[in-house]
């Protein structure tokens, strides 16, 4: 019985200590993109930028982004192309991130790739695809 109450006791401790450290860490919610222009399933004409706003400010560095044609109109099991004539840029909060097309996308369909990592350092990945008409 002694055993038990020592036991009990030591958990109670525990409890007592963990209590205010859980209650205290900060959540840790991770990125993720809240608005994009082209938006999410969108079909646009011919756009010059894309842009993507995050849930939160990205550690620059840590951010690799990639524009793919997924598929062209009128070709058939079309590969996927990757788009390089784009330069890249942050608002002064570090949520949005602007692409900059050197030319117009021709007709197709897109994937924005990205990952980056947030405050807490952690890697999260996603995408953004729309159509150009």
């Amino acid at each position: 019985m002694r055993l038990n109450s020592l036991f009990a006791l030591a958990a109670a401790g525990v409890v007592a200590l963990a209590a205010p450290l859980a209650t205290s860490m900060p959540a840790m919610a991770h990125t993720k993109v809240v608005a994009s222009s082209p938006a999410q399933g969108a079909t646009v004409a011919k756009p010059r930028q894309v842009r993507l706003t995050f849930s939160e400010a990205l550690l620059p560095p840590t951010v690799a982004t990639s524009i793919v044609m997924t598929a062209m109109p009128g070709v058939k099991n079309h590969g996927e192309m990757v788009i390089r004539n784009f330069t890249s840029s942050w608002s002064e909060s570090n949520k949005t991130l602007t692409l900059s097309l050197r030319q117009p996308l021709r007709a197709g369909s897109y994937d924005v790739r990205w990952q980056a990592a947030g405050a807490d350092g952690h890697r999260m990945k996603g995408a953004v695809s729309f159509t150009v008409s």
